[in-house]
């Protein structure tokens, strides 16, 4: 065994279960400790923290599964890097695993694994040395600056191994991933407080102070006559809404092939392709890329060296550069608020190439993904023959499924990405609540985890949850 082997082989992981399959009691009781353990994670403060410049990043915080300031500001940003990165690896032939045995699996789990304790401590290191997470300004100059900015990135580094394991527990003992259950407890959050918080929020009409909520001042501005402010929270709300209903529709599309068992007669099942189906991964992987990019330029401006863009001192949001681009536009609000069209060349252009940007990056990682997850044909083809499937009316041979599931496969990776690409950037476009690209994420990921529950855990669940989902 090479050193390298050795050492991905000896990195700390959780120990998974030793029992074939989990009671659905178990796997709910472990998903709600570490979803539990998120939100205390997220309520414990950085010690010896002066400046959070991070802290107005609220859309790519819900995105990272983050929250600045707090002992997971790092979020899931390490773990997703890794992934972007080594998928880019082995996708151009860089750095080839043979996924298709299982010591290359478990070599591609462990480099990943590695590289994302990596970026766990240079993400941790970059965000206190480029300010962006930063002792107070009071002990610059002094040695016990760099003490706390040691203390800062000790922390920072201990956030993102929880973050990790925890992602580990999910994946070894609860329901799907800890990455996709952070990503839609951080939705959520900001779902509820966005569309109900009553505490007062900005002014609207001539001063008057409205809720923080969208649905408590639209009501506000209605009984104050402010007809602006009350069509830019309404429109908020729908836009919110139909971005559930078609990301539901779209996700519950599916083609079903028929199969047969080869020694039971007359007994067959039919095997499901989602239209989306690569489900929501190529979003968050978008999403975390345009996040790094946003993070990033705003670190390098702080250091004096604003290589991808220039951002806003008041607002934080970007004026300039290739970061400006990659930020979606709020074009409802902009239109009902001039109460026009015509409201310049410039947002459309930013709308239009944000479109392009998510189309393009859904199909690339979405085609990644089939390829490194083993949900290409040929994986697909060889589970179904393990499994003693075969097509009716033709021989057993995996050449044959092969071929019939590449008619459907990659026309569905390329149009699912493209669907679930523009999905994302319109919602974030019609400034829905709570982040578009948000709100699309954490609609798949409960889908996916229901029709998961539903398929696994229908027999072992509690009669009247069973019949709450359908069974």
């Amino acid at each position: 065994m090479s050193i390298w082997q050795s050492i991905i082989s000896n990195l700390p992981e959780v120990e998974g279960p030793t029992q074939k399959t989990l009671s659905f009691r178990e796997k709910l009781k472990w998903t709600s400790i570490t979803l539990i353990i998120f939100f205390v994670l997220g309520l414990m403060p950085l010690f010896g923290l002066g400046i959070n410049a991070l802290q107005r990043f609220e859309t790519l915080s819900i995105i990272l599964g983050a929250e600045f300031g707090s002992l997971i500001s790092l979020g899931i940003g390490p773990i997703v890097t890794a992934s972007i990165v080594l998928q880019l690896l082995n996708g151009s032939g860089i750095w080839k695993f043979d996924l298709t045995t299982p010591e290359g699996k478990r070599s591609f789990q462990g480099t990943q694994k590695f590289l994302s304790l990596f970026f766990i401590l240079f993400e941790s290191a970059v965000y206190v040395f480029l300010g962006g997470l930063a002792p107070a300004e009071q002990f610059k100059g002094s040695g016990f600056y760099f003490q706390l900015q040691l203390i800062l990135i000790f922390q920072l580094f201990l956030g993102g191994l929880l973050i990790l394991f925890l992602d580990e527990v999910v994946s070894k003992w609860g329901f799907g991933s800890g990455i996709s259950l952070f990503i839609a407890a951080g939705v959520s959050k900001s779902l509820f407080i966005q569309a109900f918080n009553w505490l007062p929020g900005p002014s609207g009409l001539a001063g008057v102070t409205y809720s923080a909520g969208a649905i408590p001042a639209f009501f506000q501005s209605l009984v104050n006559g402010d007809v602006t402010t009350a069509l830019v929270m309404i429109s908020a709300v729908l836009a919110t809404v139909l971005v559930f209903v078609i990301a539901v529709y779209a996700q519950s599309m599916k083609i079903e092939i028929p199969l047969s068992f080869g020694m039971i007669r007359g007994h067959g099942i039919r095997w499901p392709l989602s239209f989306i189906y690569t489900s929501n991964i190529p979003v968050i992987l978008v999403a975390a890329l345009i996040a790094n990019f946003q993070l990033w330029g705003r670190l390098l401006q702080n250091a004096g060296f604003p290589l991808l863009g220039v951002f806003s001192a008041s607002t934080g949001q970007p004026l300039s550069g290739f970061v400006y681009w990659l930020q979606g536009p709020d074009i409802v609000r902009s239109i009902i608020q001039q109460h026009t069209l015509l409201i310049g060349w410039k947002p459309y252009l930013q709308a239009f190439f944000y479109i392009l940007f998510f189309i393009f990056g859904s199909v690339v990682f979405s085609i990644f993904w089939v390829q490194t997850a083993g949900m290409d044909a040929r994986s697909q083809a060889q589970q179904m023959i393990s499994s003693g499937l075969q097509i009716p009316g033709f021989r057993k041979d995996e050449r044959v499924l092969e071929r019939l599931l590449n008619r459907y496969i990659w026309p569905l990776t390329i149009m699912g990405a493209i669907t679930v690409g523009f999905l994302a950037a319109f919602a974030d476009i019609t400034g829905a609540l709570g982040s578009g690209t948000g709100i699309l994420l954490a609609v798949m990921i409960v889908y996916r985890l229901y029709e998961d529950i539903a398929r696994q855990h229908m027999m072992d669940m509690n009669p009247m949850l069973r019949k709450f989902m359908g069974g």
